[in-house]
């Protein structure tokens, strides 16, 4: 028998690799961010804006794919049918990865004229293109080993990509900087050097997506973790494939739909942008100064956004998101016993975990936003105030989205994966439906983006608890489970505010680190007591309840 980890291991095992996957993501973006600023990032993120919605399509769905076989296969002990499953996904997501990547190679020039409206974007769009192969190669090896219910391989496999990433970025960021001669001989001469520091920058990213990859080729060819020998026969090559696109295609959509927010942001913010520079420019010189009349306005402030304040926005939800990996395989062993009670109770967990990290993140990212944006980019302290107020606007949509994807996963390992793309399509309407009359609108703009994207993940998190409420039958007790932390985020929240007032004409630095640690210290207080309370009285009561 092969050696399975718990839940609460394994989650806690994927929650570290996040945490410092994504300090590291954090120590590559923010000295990007302050060497290209607002104009150079907005180079940067079209790039990302055009991957993370390919590499949702593709990654996501595939891992999900490969994990729920292989643990279906190795719960029977069926070895011969879990190393086929192995080998037609290598196969079949190798020749995807490629179309994937060949597709943006081809499609990377009328994406970057006509879409995103930066033609400077292109080298950054080109540079990124091998990413979807090899994101589709790793993404086919951790979900192996997550079928296995082994997640220390992903979470290796994330650390070596995340450190990767850091340091070939930057890297390549400054070589491109400080050698212009050669780097600029290559291309036309009205190209400008941020847009090809950009692009030296992603080619950054691609290559750490290969040595990640590279980790699982070296790790299978080391022969140390073979499999038991099995005595099953192993299902035909199309069978296995058909059951992959099965809980493939619904993942990869829902994921799809979720990541069209950050295409939505690169389709509609520039020309809406545009629109406001001509009809509005007096309103936005008074809101942005000089800049509101400068051609690069528009990548300017799509920079600011999504180099900046989504980069922040984006730290807790991935973190979250782990909670989702171990939730799948949990949820789908409970609900073929048909056990209700316990799949709600298993629910309850789940947002338990998620809310523990994300409602204190958003209280003190509230009060600090500002703080925060000058300690993070001071090399940048025009786009950081921008920022600030972006980010302000993001934090409902934070929270909601640390809640949300857990509880996709829950409802995938019920056999639901259709309803999240369902309920997600309805927030992408609202997301584009909020970019297109707010953010040309010079009282939002920036904002506007921001109010937008709260709005679409607060309806997805209250359809997808009504579509999994549906599917239970059962209350799943949400209040319950949120009320202690609601208030000691509250009680931190307001000890972060007194603090900030207190220190607010202080370096930006002492005064984030102080509402910091008091925030933090006064949230661990509160929720120690709020739960010493509720265990005194469930004492006291002559019929507790379980």
């Amino acid at each position: 028998m092969l050696k399975q980890q718990s839940f609460q291991k394994g989650a806690v095992i994927l929650l570290l690799s996040a945490v410092i996957a994504k300090l590291l993501g954090a120590c590559f973006k923010i000295p990007l961010t302050n060497v290209l600023g607002g104009t150079g990032m907005g180079y940067f993120s079209s790039a990302y804006g055009l991957l993370l919605p390919v590499y949702a399509l593709s990654v996501t769905g595939l891992s999900a794919a490969v994990a729920q076989a292989v643990s279906r296969a190795a719960a029977l002990s069926h070895y011969n049918e879990v190393r086929r499953i192995h080998t037609v996904a290598r196969l079949s997501c190798g020749i995807f990865g490629l179309l994937l990547s060949g597709m943006m190679l081809l499609l990377a020039e009328p994406f970057a004229f006509r879409i995103a409206v930066q033609p400077n974007a292109l080298f950054s769009i080109l540079a990124i293109a091998p990413a979807s192969l090899f994101g589709c190669l790793t993404a086919v090896e951790r979900g192996y080993w997550e079928g296995l219910q082994n997640m220390t391989p992903t979470a290796i496999s994330q650390a070596i990509e995340a450190v990767a990433k850091l340091g070939l970025g930057l890297w390549f960021c400054w070589w491109a900087q400080t050698h212009p001669e050669i780097v600029c001989a290559w291309v036309p001469p009205d190209v400008p050097l941020s847009a090809l520091t950009a692009a030296a920058a992603v080619l950054g990213v691609t290559c750490s997506t290969l040595i990640g990859w590279l980790y699982f080729l070296i790790r299978g060819m080391s022969g140390k973790h073979k499999l038991p020998a099995g005595t099953d026969t192993a299902s035909s090559m199309f069978v296995i494939l058909r059951r992959l696109l099965y809980v493939m295609i619904p993942v990869a959509l829902g994921s799809l739909v979720t990541n069209l927010t950050s295409l939505l942001d690169l389709v509609t913010m520039m020309h809406c942008l545009g629109r406001a520079q001509t009809f509005y420019p007096e309103a936005l010189a008074q809101r942005f100064g000089t800049i509101a009349a400068s051609p690069d306005f528009p990548a300017f402030v799509y920079g600011s956004f999504t180099g900046m304040a989504v980069t922040v926005f984006n730290l807790i939800p991935s973190v979250t998101n782990m909670l989702g990996k171990s939730a799948l395989p949990r949820t789908a062993a409970l609900w073929a016993t048909h056990d209700k009670a316990a799949v709600a109770a298993h629910a309850r967990t789940v947002i338990s975990a998620a809310a523990l990290i994300a409602l204190p993140a958003a209280g003190g990212l509230a009060v600090l936003a500002e703080p925060v944006m000058l300690v993070l980019y001071d090399g940048r302290p025009e786009e950081a105030v921008i920022a600030a107020s972006a980010l302000r606007s993001l934090l409902p949509g934070m929270v909601c989205l640390c809640l949300t994807f857990p509880l996709c996963s829950i409802l995938q390992g019920l056999g639901k994966a259709v309803l999240p793309v369902k309920y997600m399509l309805a927030g992408v309407i609202v997301k584009l439906a909020g970019n297109l009359l707010l953010i040309s609108h010079p009282a939002f703009c920036i904002t506007g983006a921001g109010i937008a994207t709260s709005a679409c993940y607060i309806l997805l998190l209250i359809m997808i608890l009504w579509g999994l409420r549906r599917v239970l039958g059962e209350k799943i007790g949400i209040g319950e489970a949120l009320l202690p932390f609601l208030l000691a985020t509250a009680v931190c929240t307001l000890t972060a505010l007194l603090i900030y007032r207190c220190t607010c004409t202080w370096k930006p630095y002492y005064t984030a680190a102080l509402c910091t640690a008091g925030g933090g210290c006064s949230y661990g207080v509160m929720l120690w007591l709020i739960r010493r309370f509720f265990s005194s009285k469930r004492k006291a009561s002559p019929n507790p309840v379980s």
